[in-house]
């Protein structure tokens, strides 16, 4: 017989302001939530993140290393951030050297089941529900697609 393994989600060095609500069943490890943060169940946020104040983020979200999330902003339900763009023609397996950046600014709103590519995204866009962001958002706009594109500014 073999042997298995088990992990449970659990919360783990992490740092909160005040107010933070957390709903369980979730896995937070060494990231860091500022003031009044929501973070809904089943949701992964991996060391080194980082959530501005007032952020809700909802359930079946994941958030990976080197993702930084501004103030204010709404991450819908089953959105997926990446910061492996298999650049070697598949995934890093580990080599975190190879993996890039992602910068969401403040009061964005991430539509559910979007894909987020490392990029940045500027102040106040709107990203539509299973949008994929694959390059950086600089105006102020709704995007919608994939890959995503400006459909109106704001």
């Amino acid at each position: 017989m073999k042997e298995i393994t088990f992990w449970e989600a659990s919360i783990k060095d992490i740092q909160v302001g005040e107010n933070v609500k957390i709903v369980k069943p979730v896995n937070l490890y060494g990231c860091t939530l500022g003031d009044n943060c929501f973070v809904g169940p089943f949701v992964e946020i991996q060391k080194g993140v980082t959530i501005g104040e007032y952020t809700k983020i909802q359930s079946h979200t994941f958030v990976c290393e080197l993702v930084k999330i501004g103030k204010h902003c709404f991450i819908g339900h089953g959105v997926m951030f990446t910061n492996d763009l298999f650049k070697g023609g598949g995934p890093s397996r580990g080599d975190s050297s190879l993996w890039e950046h992602t910068l969401i600014g403040d009061n964005v709103s991430i539509g559910s089941g979007a894909t987020i590519l490392p990029v940045e995204i500027c102040d106040g866009a709107v990203i539509g529900a299973g949008s994929v962001v694959t390059k950086d958002i600089t105006k102020k706009g709704v995007y919608a697609g994939n890959p995503a594109r400006l459909i109106r500014e704001l």
